[in-house]
């Protein structure tokens, strides 16, 4: 089981550092997670993310995985960390948002969902008990509860049941998940997920409840699915002011630099997003002095270097020029540089957080650093 201690409070937020423990090494907090969908980091080689980008942790997808390659091979591999060598910490998604994603094609009931897959059509059931079954056999070190995320926009009494039937299932996990062991040689630890779409008191209620369940971390979930962002805020807000300090908290699905900044102000350690990579395929590029599209004429001929603060193997030794040049060429290395590019700018990020609260600093830092990443450039 994981071990979670807060090492430094800002004395004007409710931002703090702190250090989860797992038998896969040691994370820092505040902490981005790059996205490992099915099992790879789109882009990015692990060697990359080590020594490159410095990752301490990153995310698996139980849907995916369970989609392919199948929990048959992976349980032959010894597990997701094995299967894709990798030796540091790994937290899977419940499979709860693909689920969601997949409106069209699923029905929720009471014992769980049944849907069809998006790679051949075929049906299959997730119940809260089977979602605990496959993430024991990826292994991740982290493994969320079965959930449903609430659509945006949604009416209170959709909400509020849907909710509802998320802390059942919840309930159903935490006996499932007490029941049995971890199929591979390290312990795992169950987070729960607070609901509750944009309803102040939803999610107020929410959070008392999966705070009741005394697990080792809890998330928030629902968010970042089309709200606006001070309403996302908002209900961070409330999640954080009920939802136990000596817990990791994990905002789910989110976001920007700034979102990552203002949600760290809110009392948030854990965050992940595909947008760094998902961004980077298309072009759009982070770094140390704004956003900038690498489609837009104005980079053809520019030949200063992609980020010199930063530096790096991607922003320290190749230019815009030659970034814009791969990206319109689609070519696989455009997306590795600027994939790579953005997951060492959040790093880097999340490097200077946890320096600025530590100093005191952090509140005065926030807003300017906030304007200064997301100006375009």
């Amino acid at each position: 089981m994981i071990s979670f201690q807060v090492r430094t409070n800002d004395p004007k937020s409710q931002a703090r550092t702190g250090e989860i423990a797992t038998v896969h090494g040691v994370i820092k907090t505040p902490i981005f997670m790059p996205v490992g969908t099915a099992g790879t980091v789109k882009a990015v080689h692990q060697r990359e993310l080590k020594q490159d980008i410095g990752a301490r942790i990153i995310l698996g997808n139980t849907y995916h995985l369970y989609m392919r390659p199948g929990m048959e091979t992976i349980a032959q591999a010894g597990g997701l960390h094995k299967f894709m060598g990798w030796d540091r910490p790994i937290l899977t998604d419940s499979g709860g948002y693909q689920v969601y994603s997949l409106a069209g094609s699923r029905k929720i009931t009471e014992e769980g969902v049944t849907f069809q897959s998006h790679i051949d059509g075929s049906r299959h059931t997730f119940t809260p008990e089977y979602v605990i079954d496959i993430q024991r056999t990826i292994g991740a070190d982290i493994i969320m509860a079965f959930d449903e995320c609430t659509p945006f926009p949604c009416d209170l009494d959709y909400a509020t049941n849907s909710m509802e039937l998320t802390h059942r299932w919840l309930q159903r996990c935490k006996t499932h998940f007490a029941n049995g062991g971890p199929k591979h040689e390290h312990p795992q630890s169950l987070f729960g997920i607070v609901q509750g779409s944009v309803y102040p008191e939803l999610r107020r209620q929410s959070a008392e409840v999966i705070s009741s369940m005394d697990l080792p971390g809890n998330a928030i979930g629902g968010l970042a699915v089309g709200e606006p962002a001070e309403q996302m805020y908002q209900m961070t807000a409330e999640c954080c002011r009920i939802l136990p300090p000596d817990k990791p908290r994990y905002l789910m699905g989110v976001g920007t630099p700034e979102n990552l900044l203002e949600s760290v102000a809110l009392g948030i350690d854990m965050f992940d997003c595909v947008m760094p990579t998902r961004n980077a395929r298309n072009g759009m590029v982070f770094t140390t002095e704004g956003v900038i599209n690498i489609r837009n004429k104005k980079w053809k001929n520019d030949f200063s270097l992609i980020d010199l603060q930063l530096g790096g193997y991607a922003g320290g030794q190749h230019t815009k020029a030659y970034l814009r040049h791969l990206i319109q060429s689609n070519e696989i290395l455009g997306a590795q540089l600027s994939s790579l590019q953005n997951l060492t700018l959040y790093s880097w990020l999340m490097r200077e957080v946890r320096s600025k609260i530590e100093e005191g600093t952090f509140s005065s830092w926030k807003g300017p650093m906030c304007e200064k990443l997301m100006q375009r450039l």
